[in-house]
């Protein structure tokens, strides 16, 4: 995760590259960070009732269990895309020269 851009290093790029996903197996909303502080906190999309761009801390989704108590997990298995791909408009394809790891 330290590999992920600073926060606000991607505030002028029109189709950020997203590098990994959280989600707990037992509820559907799902956690697509952007950017990272480098301690806990995460810019991304959070797709839940609906989809929001805002931050999210990984503090408060370990804190919290899914509806059969198990915990957040992140993606091991999530490829890096452009943030138009998980909003439905596949505008790019990623580059691997893209990917910071």
């Amino acid at each position: 995760m330290a590999k992920l851009p600073r926060f606000g290093a991607t505030s002028e790029e029109e189709d950020p590259l997203v590098i990994c996903k959280f989600f707990y197996p037992d509820f559907s909303w799902t956690w697509y960070a952007i950017e990272y502080d480098g301690d806990d906190l995460f810019y991304g999309l959070v797709d839940g009732y609906e989809k929001e761009l805002g931050d999210f801390r990984l503090s408060e989704l370990e804190e919290n269990r899914g509806k059969l108590g198990l915990p957040v997990e992140r993606d091991r298995y999530f490829t890096p895309c452009r943030f138009s791909t998980l909003m439905g408009s596949n505008l790019a394809e990623v580059d691997p020269e893209d990917i910071p790891f």
